[in-house]
């Protein structure tokens, strides 16, 4: 039974414990693509005087960071699972302020420090941290497989999201890739409590990943029906007109999002 103090998801600018080597901070930052807000994760063995940082998260938000810092207190290493801003905005200020080095999958956010390679581990605060690169999402996306005393949790960014979808972002993310990321992480990391970018966490990843991997396939099987109806190959269908028939019973707020996605989708069926 829940303690009326403990706090729940989601809980603003307010430090959450989900295990003992890991506490949320959800940052105040919601939107269409945020869902409630960015999850700022800070990782530490019980006893460790330092701690790693997890995505501080956007910019213009010092009160987050803040809030961050005081749970942190000394950070030895700030990590980011990928490009996107409210991810990365505060890299400059939170590394004023921390004085860590960060490092990313990209030379980019990289600072201090070379920038992260798949499979390697990491040894800090107490923790093993293992690095997966997980692309889909983004082509950086990396999650971070945290291991202490025989218990395992797995930083998942927006790979996988504790609610709602994962929009796809056809600048660099393609479907082949987040099918092969979600297969690595079922096999690799089932049993891990899942810590996501976005949404609130659960007791286990497997569950939610393959859970998307379903929803993922039927959505391709949704367009390929569309394609079919709109008497339209892959190469030539206009996205939009795709969302509108397959989404046509979601908000169209999320349209623009969902066209991201299917612009991805179109793309993957049509190397086939």
């Amino acid at each position: 039974m829940t303690d009326v103090n403990t706090p729940v998801h989601p809980a603003y600018e307010t430090v959450r414990e989900v295990t003992p080597f890991a506490s949320v901070v959800l940052c105040h930052n919601p939107g269409l693509m945020e869902l409630d807000g960015t999850n700022t994760w800070v990782l530490r063995a019980p006893g460790s005087s330092t701690a790693v940082v997890v995505d501080p998260g956007p910019k213009k938000h010092r009160k987050h960071l803040e809030t961050v810092l005081g749970v942190a207190c000394e950070v030895e290493l700030t990590l980011f699972t990928h490009r996107h801003h409210d991810h990365v905005g505060a890299l400059k200020r939170f590394r004023t302020m921390s004085g860590a080095p960060s490092r990313a999958y990209s030379d980019e956010f990289s600072k201090g420090a070379s920038r992260l390679k798949d499979r390697e581990v990491i040894e800090a605060a107490g923790l093993r941290i293992t690095v997966i690169h997980t692309p889909g999402h983004t082509a950086d996306s990396t999650s971070f497989l945290v291991e202490h005393n025989g218990q395992k949790a797995i930083v998942t960014g927006d790979t996988v999201l504790g609610s709602g979808t994962t929009v796809l972002d056809p600048r660099d993310g393609t479907l082949a890739d987040y099918f092969n990321s979600l297969n690595r992480l079922i096999v690799e990391a089932s049993d891990a409590v899942m810590l996501p970018g976005h949404g609130p966490d659960h007791a286990e990843l497997g569950p939610v990943a393959r859970f998307y991997k379903q929803h993922r396939e039927e959505r391709l099987d949704q367009i390929r029906g569309a394609l079919d109806a709109l008497d339209v190959s892959a190469h030539d269908a206009k996205p939009m007109k795709i969302v509108k028939k397959v989404y046509a019973d979601v908000d169209k707020k999320l349209w623009p999002a969902a066209r991201m996605s299917v612009k991805t989708q179109l793309e993957y069926l049509r190397t086939l």
